[in-house]
């Protein structure tokens, strides 16, 4: 198996492709770093920065680079003793441009009579292709040459349709172009989520799996990929036989799975994966520095504010207005399969089904309890539905594979992810620390035994896990969450401070308010530009007063303006600028404490580009700046000569803890195994969180920071360790083996530990 030591996760776009990655190896190397990992490498869309709307699986990007390109890097990690995991996307295609993407061109010219009508996810018996992007049913067209045109938008002519008026020829085509607004209640074929651009592909086919897969699989087969991480595997229809096919095609590679994990679930069992892409170790990560004493100070704030601050009242609401509207095409396709039961209540079990799922989703016959969960809560909620809900329930149970239980349950995690994360999470912010993807933002906080219980299990069950705090899809960087964790240790004070900013310019929309102020706080300095950026997002994610469809022009206005104003307002600026001096500092500790624990616990740890100094990113597409790797490099050349650097602005103390831990972390594995809790002993004992991992290695950080400075500090407090003589990794100095808390947290509030002896 090609299991790394740790990750580093690059962006690749035209401006960064494969020989600019390839620029950067030898930096990688000497972070610590033991595997590059990339964004979907594949052609892409023209102009594409992400890289997830793949039209031709065959062959590597011509905008990084191509073929040539792609093996130089290749060559050039295994120079430099570098794994490589790529990202492949195995759901959909983009067809944003047609042309682009061949097969769906085939397929629009030929129907049903392409060889690849059957590659992608489309309900013929409905009639012809139904493509949205018309502004209106009735726009005109025009025939150029063997094209039906619309602006900027090109679709073939099927032959021997081409005389008449655009119209007449429009009516021959076996798609039919219509307002962009039927799309969600008329669609006729799988997408990714609401995006009408990507079109789902039905990998669930073995000659669809060879042809969409064959180009990286043959990258595993020449030793180029030694891993891979697979893009949103709820999408498919069987995801467990998906990974069986894959591990087949790639026996040797490391898998990991974009499963995110509800507190307590687990993987199916029968998924031959390595683990996840790590989303459930940054819940846990994240919680363990969040004091729980804060979440009825939050509660009060957000409910006086007029938040809500009924989690699942709002989560069932958001994730009723995707069933209702956003995916009500897909909601009609399911129902229509409901054998026995009338349309309108066959709609209506569908869509509470979905809505009432503990989970993304369900893998019958594995995960049954989630599905007889969903059930039981659809018929509390709607018990004039029973029938109907009986009816469903016997149908999918009795034939799990049928295309009613595979399209209801791959359908649920849609809806799930556009109500929960993509909704609810930009409507109940009341803490938005803890509104992250795979976040549980009801549960405030999280005990060092809970967390030690879940470490351990991830010891044991899944030590090849990727573990991450920052990843493409994060609603906010680990920097950024890291000092807004810090606002739980000064509840009242930010309570207070919210109150008087908000009199002073609030923004009339409680939870956009509440959610600005976080933001501003968290992630400052910000430009007004990056600001406007992200309330933009926010206030159409969330759907209550403008959305991506239905815009209310006046108020996305006021939300544009909102940051020019504040940061323009001296006195104001200046006040919030005072309040990020109070947290900075124990954000900067919870940064530290975090990343020390993700890079030095159980799993594979990943870093997101640029992260291994302070980062104050929030939600695509502000993560995906440019990263200055100039001044990375830099620093890491004055680390790696000894120094020791200060924990100020630079970021240059979280770069020394990255590179000391990837590094020991991959010249000695044989330190980074098991997992053993350790307590400390003193008044702040509650204050460190420390465990063991071997035997000669032992990780300790400082949590909740401000509680412990105003309770006087360290004081008596120690650390017990197995008898021996510790070294501090992170400063070099020896620390005996029963150390100090203040002694041992003299420079740093974290200390990296191995004995001597191992």
């Amino acid at each position: 198996m090609s299991t790394p030591s740790s990750t580093y996760r690059v962006q690749l776009r035209p401006e960064f492709g494969f020989a600019e990655v390839a620029g950067i190896v030898d930096y990688l190397r000497g972070l610590g770093i033991g595997a590059l990992y990339g964004s979907p490498m594949l052609d892409a869309t023209p102009g594409s920065t992400h890289g997830y709307d793949v039209t031709d699986p065959t062959r590597a990007r011509g905008e990084l680079g191509g073929e040539e390109a792609r093996k130089a890097l290749s060559a050039r990690l295994k120079d430099a003793g570098l794994g490589f995991v790529v990202d492949i996307v195995p759901n959909h295609m983009s067809v944003e441009v047609p042309k682009a993407n061949q097969w769906w061109w085939d397929v629009l010219r030929n129907g049903q009579d392409s060889p690849y009508a059957a590659f992608f996810d489309i309900d013929w018996h409905r009639g012809r292709l139904l493509l949205p992007v018309l502004g209106d049913d009735n726009d005109e067209l025009a025939v150029e040459g063997d094209e039906l045109v619309y602006y900027d938008h090109r679709f073939p002519i099927a032959p021997g349709t081409g005389d008449g008026t655009p119209r007449e020829v429009h009516a021959r085509q076996h798609y039919e172009l219509v307002g962009w607004r039927r799309g969600n209640r008329e669609l006729n074929y799988r997408r990714f989520f609401d995006i009408t651009n990507l079109a789902a592909v039905t990998v669930e086919r073995p000659e669809v799996f060879a042809e969409t897969h064959g180009e990286v699989l043959r990258w595993v087969s020449d030793g180029d990929v030694t891993g891979l991480r697979v893009d949103h595997p709820d999408g498919l229809a069987d995801p467990g036989g998906y990974f069986r096919r894959l591990r087949e095609g790639a026996p040797g590679a490391w898998l990991v799975a974009e499963k995110i994990l509800h507190p307590g679930e687990a993987l199916p069992q029968s998924w031959p994966v390595d683990g996840t892409t790590g989303y459930d170790a940054l819940r846990e990560i994240t919680g363990v520095f969040v004091d729980p004493a804060a979440a009825s100070v939050f509660t009060r704030l957000a409910a006086e504010q007029g938040v809500r601050t009924d989690y699942h009242a709002v989560e069932e609401r958001a994730r009723r207005l995707v069933t209702d509207g956003i995916l009500v095409a897909e909601v009609h396709r399911i129902a229509a399969l409901l054998q026995g039961v009338d349309a309108d209540a066959a709609r209506a079990a569908v869509a509470e089904v979905m809505i009432a799922f503990p989970v993304y989703r369900s893998y019958l016959p594995e995960g049954s309890g989630h599905w007889a969960t969903a059930v039981a809560r659809a018929r509390k909620r709607r018990p004039e539905l029973a029938p109907a809900l009986d009816a469903l329930d016997s149908q999918v149970r009795g034939a799990p594979a049928c295309e009613l239980a595979t399209r209801i349950q791959q359908t649920s995690g849609m809806v799930v992810a556009k109500g929960t994360e993509d909704t609810t999470f930009y409507r109940f912010t009341r803490f938005a620390a803890l509104n992250e993807v795979g976040g549980n933002p009801d549960r405030f906080g999280l005990s060092t035994g809970e967390f030690h219980t879940l470490a351990a299990g991830r010891a044991a069950a899944a030590p090849a896990t990727m573990t991450t705090l920052t990843t493409h899809d994060t609603k906010r960087s680990e920097d950024t969450r890291a000092r807004m964790a810090a606002l739980s240790e000064v509840a009242d004070e930010f309570a207070v401070a919210v109150r008087r900013w908000t009199a002073a310019r609030g923004i009339d929309e409680p939870a956009l308010n509440l959610l600005a102020w976080q933001t501003l706080v968290g992630a400052w300095p910000i430009s007004p530009e990056r600001l406007r950026d992200y309330l933009d997002k926010a206030a159409k994610e969330a759907k209550l007063r403008t959305s991506w469809t239905d815009h209310d022009e006046d108020f996305e206005r006021s939300v544009a303006e909102w940051p020019s104003a504040v940061l323009g307002d001296a006195d104001l600026a200046a006040d919030v600028e005072s309040f990020v001096k109070r947290v900075r500092g124990a954000g900067w500790a919870n940064s530290l404490g975090q990343k020390l624990v993700q890079l030095a616990g159980p799993g594979v740890p990943d870093v997101y580009q640029g992260t291994e100094l302070w980062d104050y990113s929030l939600v695509d597409p502000d993560n995906r700046r440019e990263v200055d790797f100039a001044v990375r490099r830099s620093l890491l050349e004055r680390i790696q000569a000894g120094e020791t650097p200060e924990i100020d602005e630079t970021g240059a103390a979280k770069l020394l803890v990255v590179h000391h831990a990837l590094t020991l972390r991959r010249d000695r594995p044989e330190l980074f195994t098991g997992y053993r809790p350790l307590q400390a002993e003193g008044v702040a004992a509650e204050h460190l969180l420390a465990f063991e991992r071997g035997a000669g290695l032992t990780v300790a950080v400082t949590r909740l920071p401000v509680g412990l400075h105003r309770a006087g500090g360290w004081r008596d407090t120690a650390l017990p360790l197995r008898a021996g003589e510790w070294t501090d990794v992170l400063t070099g100095r020896g620390v005996g083996d029963a150390p100090q808390a203040s002694a041992l947290f003299e420079q740093y509030p974290v200390a990296l530990l191995v004995r001597e002896d191992s």
